[in-house]
């Protein structure tokens, strides 16, 4: 069902545009804890450690590629809402990253610490960004055209592509440390629990502007009866 069936397409996006900076904030810690960052991000990473750029510039540039070759595996055009990801995450990491104090703290506890509240924002921004239902980002969405193409499972599909971008992140010499590995095996578990948690959330939003508006548009339509009689 299209957004626009579902209607509150405004209210939507403000979950969706939430659920991006959340999800960015989470990346950028992780990345900044220095203990290990996601697969995709240590390719991006390594990326800019050889060719410069930004980071955040990568995350783009590889989403273009993704997005193209999932495109050519589906035979579909892209979803308005993986070009949106792909965009503004590029956006907001490299927007994150020019704030001062989200430096590598200096002490263990100060990155173990960071990186926790890596992991658990960018769960929760993911499924924020998801409960709006805007569409897939350009991984989810290689993710989805590989697997009706391949016909494998989707959890199968996702490990090897992680374990792919990894391997040559690792090579171009992104982040990899212990947690990357913890990265790997949480962020399932965990969004398993954000994810319907952030929907009910979402939900629950919308139903109450949704009567609101319903309210508001009956006692705009008992006035206009009153002021005719």
């Amino acid at each position: 069902m299209s957004i626009r069936k579902k209607g509150q397409v405004g209210p939507r996006f403000v979950i969706y545009l939430l659920g991006l900076l959340v999800m960015a904030l989470g990346l950028v810690l992780l990345i900044q804890a220095d203990l290990g960052a996601t697969p995709w991000d240590v390719f991006h990473v390594g990326l800019f450690y050889q060719f410069g750029l930004t980071i955040g510039s990568w995350s783009i540039i590889v989403g273009v590629g993704i997005l193209t070759v999932a495109s050519l595996i589906s035979r579909e055009f892209p979803q308005i809402g993986a070009f949106l990801n792909m965009i503004l995450v590029g956006i907001f990491i490299d927007m994150y990253l020019l704030i001062p104090f989200l430096e590598t703290p200096e002490g263990l506890i100060g990155r173990v610490t960071m990186f926790v509240a890596g992991i658990l924002l960018n769960a929760y921004g993911m499924g924020l960004y998801i409960s709006a239902q805007f569409g897939a980002g350009p991984r989810d969405s290689l993710m989805i055209a590989l697997t009706a193409k391949t016909g494998w499972k989707v959890r199968n599909v996702r490990a090897v592509m992680e374990v792919l971008v990894l391997f040559v992140g690792w090579q171009l010499g992104g982040p990899v440390f212990w947690g990357t590995i913890f990265i790997c095996l949480m962020i399932g578990p965990l969004a398993g629990i954000c994810l319907p948690q952030c929907q009910r959330f979402t939900d629950r939003w919308l139903n109450r502007l949704k009567t609101k508006q319903i309210i508001y548009d009956q006692s705009q339509n008992d006035s206009k009866r009153g002021a005719s009689l």
